[in-house]
């Protein structure tokens, strides 16, 4: 791959200034689990990101974020998967995902990658500084509140390793929920303790991860609450997967972002037709 030379300061402002949100492009990186597994999280995104005034774009090319390679060690592969995603997203002005995993992988790890390929750095540096998670996106960049949306019922929230320590996302969804018409929070006990699920770790530590996602559905269920939401669907899958083994039908795990966007009347509608 070759290297280009115009993000050589890996010293760049970590920020751009939101002052006409409407005239920045925000290129939208729709995840591998979204996109085969939760389509409608896509969707939602780019609606509240419409909504919040961006200038949304979805790269055809993009696949996964690099961090199964990463977290089994395969720097090289990892190498492979970040050229060609900052290659694909470097120039927009903001770049968005719905997963704080996924996002916390190119803000973070990406750089590391490249600590030998002084160029890449500066490039993987300048793409870091321009990724956010979407919650965080919604509240801290755009001032984005919700307006309108109502789903009666009474919800209890997970936050994800990767977005709650990595990415400092706590507040921003519950700030947006609060504005929801009949939908009240019922507190997690744990709520920022893992699910279990870390990507590759609950295919190589099946008993582990299963014990840990035990105990998380032990408390999502003593919340008694009708909705488990968080803002990372591999967590989701994870809880709701545990749940539904266990005969559990009576929770519904949502992604933030499809409660926001206005589409939780539409999924759930789809669940109970099948």
């Amino acid at each position: 791959m070759s290297e280009k030379n115009n993000y050589t300061d890996a010293n760049q402002s970590n920020t751009i200034e939101c002052l006409n949100i409407s005239e920045k492009r925000v290129g939208l990186f729709v995840t591998c689990l979204v996109n085969t597994m939760r389509p409608s999280v896509g969707f939602a995104s780019i609606t509240l990101l419409e909504q919040a005034g961006c200038t949304v774009e979805v790269p055809t090319s993009q696949s996964c974020c690099g961090q199964p390679a990463f977290n089994s060690g395969d720097d090289e592969g990892t190498r492979q998967i970040a050229y060609q995603i900052i290659e694909q997203f470097e120039e927009f002005d903001y770049v968005v995902l719905p997963s704080g995993s996924c996002a916390s992988m190119i803000k973070k790890n990406f750089i590391e990658v490249f600590k030998d390929q002084p160029g890449w750095q500066a490039r993987a540096q300048h793409l870091a500084d321009r990724t956010h998670e979407l919650l965080s996106f919604l509240v801290d960049v755009c001032k984005f509140q919700p307006d309108g949306v109502e789903l009666d019922g009474t919800f209890t929230y997970h936050d994800s390793c990767s977005g709650y320590r990595s990415l400092n996302v706590y507040e921003q969804p519950r700030k947006m929920l609060s504005t929801v018409k009949g939908l009240k929070h019922k507190p997690l006990n744990g709520h920022s303790e893992c699910c279990g699920f870390g990507g590759t770790f609950c295919v190589k530590y099946s008993d582990i991860s299963n014990a840990i996602v035990s105990e998380k559905v032990e408390n999502v269920v003593a919340a008694d609450a009708d909705y488990l939401l968080g803002g990372d669907m591999g967590c989701l899958m994870n809880i709701a997967g545990k749940l539904n083994r266990e005969g559990n039908k009576k929770i519904t795990a949502l992604h933030t972002a499809e409660v926001l966007a206005g589409l939780a009347a539409k999924i759930l509608g789809a669940n109970d037709a099948s």
